[in-house]
């Protein structure tokens, strides 16, 4: 009996050759423009699009700066979830899910003439903005759908060019608004990434 059962099985496997053989898919990773919805069962307050900076990294309320380039979704809820659990200890084990809305496309060469600026953080819709045109930073923060809720308004910045050749430019908006310092609302440049951070507990 054994020997037939054996016999059998090994027919079954010799008939479907292609079940044997197939081999899992590759696990999603993440990478610079992609945009990605975030929730937190716990706090809808938080759920939020994001868009993974040219550097790789995403903000996060409560989570600040965390590099998404190469994580699969599932690590990156993890890593949220660690993050944001020590505010919400009397909320049990919190439930966040990252999905991908909108893949980045492959680089063709009618996007690289395209100019870009990027804009990342306490924004309502962060994302990748082409400037046909002259633009400042005020307008560039208003394309993205103005400040959010939790932006540190005072500690907005500018990154210009990279590594040794990186320069960065430090925005107060509050004092815009007040009418002072008005010269640091600077004129953008194609490549130019527009921070803004999350504020602290005292601002």
């Amino acid at each position: 009996m054994r020997s037939l059962i054996a016999l059998v099985l090994l027919m079954c496997g010799l008939a479907s050759p292609g079940l044997a053989q197939t081999e899992a898919p590759s696990p999603v990773t993440l990478k610079p423009g992609d945009t990605l919805n975030i929730s937190v069962m716990q706090d809808p307050k938080l759920d939020r699009s994001v868009v993974i900076d040219p550097n790789g990294q995403i903000a996060f309320p409560l989570a600040g700066h965390i590099t998404a380039d190469g994580l699969t979704p599932q690590r990156l809820e993890r890593i949220l979830k660690s993050r944001l659990q020590r505010n919400y200890k009397d909320a049990g084990d919190l439930d966040v899910t990252v999905a991908v809305a909108n893949a980045a496309k492959p680089d063709v060469p009618e996007d690289d003439l395209k100019p870009k600026i990027f804009i990342t953080g306490e924004v309502l819709r962060p994302g990748p903005y082409p400037i046909r045109q002259a633009t400042t930073l005020v307008q560039a923060i208003s394309i993205a759908g103005g400040l959010g809720p939790y932006a540190a308004r005072k500690r907005i910045q500018i990154h210009r060019g990279s590594g040794a050749d990186e320069t960065i430019f430090h925005f107060d908006y509050k004092a815009y608004e007040d009418g002072l310092n008005l010269d640091s609302n600077i004129q953008l440049r194609a490549g130019d990434v527009i921070i803004v951070p999350e504020r602290g507990i005292l601002e």
